[in-house]
């Protein structure tokens, strides 16, 4: 029987896009629906509508905004951070898998291509979070860049919020951990290494497959896979602690290449390493299960199935302590092949750790060097 999926309005492949479709969110009262030639998906926000006639089809528009906070908080006990920074809403790498798709459903866009073209800047993210450093109170702990969207996604050679955000962590000396699948980290070395000379960064670039073809599919505006070995060469050689991360791992699609991936990366220079199973929430099932029918339909029910099989029968499982690695006899499986290929490739055979007592409010605004 093959796989049935609702994905709301049908957009098909689109090139350097990732989603087929721009189902409405869950939050939405209006449904969605294609124009005449299914070319452009018509949202129902007041903004998509203010916006609609100057923005050409599936082109990226970036909107400014102000934001009130910058710093965000989780208490999860299966994540090692507690603060957090998004510089950016939505991400033009167009990851079909992304977990943070239904986040703009908050926004009354679509988890689909929306998320991928109607993105916002927080154009004052370093003013904040100077702001929220210097506050008397704020007690020094590791800050993730890039837990939620990626901090160098294409619109960061413009914008450079992250550049800037990174430039006020210097000057307070606050440790970060960055997770990108962009080589454009390359351009920040400058900042990152001094950073390093002082313990305060570590980076880790994500990668999901090898395959140059699949990628292209999977997450269409990233950079390749070959690139991204390429930067974490040079982290390496700039003396950056980084390490790779094997996310998301799909079932049937990219975990034959977890050996690979770990292999090259050691090569590469990497010294740590983890990986994550594929998760699924809300919006992004039906629109990952409308990919899967679109670009591999005889391997679509063979994904979902172990994907079921790994979540204790459902498509997702957000409990703590699973959500990131599965259960059962092939998440067992899959932890082990991820040991024994670490141990093979030299990665995490040590530990870094950020130093936070460096930590200080400058009496006056300080040049980065």
């Amino acid at each position: 029987m093959p796989l049935k999926t609702h994905s709301g309005a049908r957009a098909g492949v689109k090139k350097g896009r990732g989603a087929t479709a721009n189902p409405e969110g869950r939050f939405e009262r209006v449904l969605r629906e294609s124009d005449e030639d299914g070319q452009r998906p018509v949202a129902p926000s007041e903004w998509a509508e203010e916006f609609a006639e100057n923005t050409p089809p599936l082109k990226t528009f970036v909107s400014p905004e102000r934001a009130r906070s910058i710093i965000a908080h989780n208490d999860s006990p299966d994540i090692p951070f507690s603060q957090s920074i998004n510089p950016y809403r939505g991400c033009e790498h167009g990851c079909i898998y992304c977990y943070a798709r239904p986040s703009h459903a908050y926004l009354d866009l679509s988890p689909g291509l929306d998320f991928e073209t109607r993105l916002f800047a927080k154009q004052n993210g370093a003013e904040l979070l100077r702001a929220e450093l210097s506050r008397p109170g704020y007690r020094c702990e590791l800050i993730a860049l890039g837990a939620n969207t990626d901090p160098y996604q294409p619109i960061e050679r413009d914008w450079q919020i992250t550049r800037q955000i990174l430039q006020v962590c210097a000057e307070f000396n606050q440790p970060v951990a960055i997770i990108t699948k962009s080589a454009r980290i390359e351009r920040d070395l400058d900042i990152l290494s001094a950073m390093a000379g002082r313990q305060l960064v570590q980076v880790f670039v994500s990668v999901t497959t090898l395959d140059h073809d699949l990628a292209r599919r999977l997450e269409p505006r990233a950079s390749a896979p070959a690139r991204r070995m390429q930067a974490l060469c040079a982290l390496n050689k700039a003396n950056v602690p980084c390490g790779v991360m094997v996310a998301p791992v799909i079932p049937f699609l990219t975990d034959s290449a977890m050996e690979q991936i770990l292999a090259a990366a050691g090569r590469a220079g990497a010294a740590m390493a983890g990986y994550a199973l594929l998760r699924l929430p809300y919006e992004v099932k039906s629109l990952f299960k409308a990919w899967l029918v679109e670009h591999y339909p005889l391997k679509a029910e063979h994904v979902m199935s172990r994907v079921a099989e790994m979540r204790d029968g459902r498509e997702n499982d957000s409990e703590f302590g699973r959500r990131m690695r599965g259960q059962g006899e092939f998440a067992q499986l899959l932890a082990q092949r991820f040991r024994i290929a670490c141990q093979r490739s030299g990665l995490n055979e040590r530990r870094f750790h950020l130093n936070v007592d460096r930590f200080r409010v400058p009496t006056t605004q300080l040049a980065l060097f």
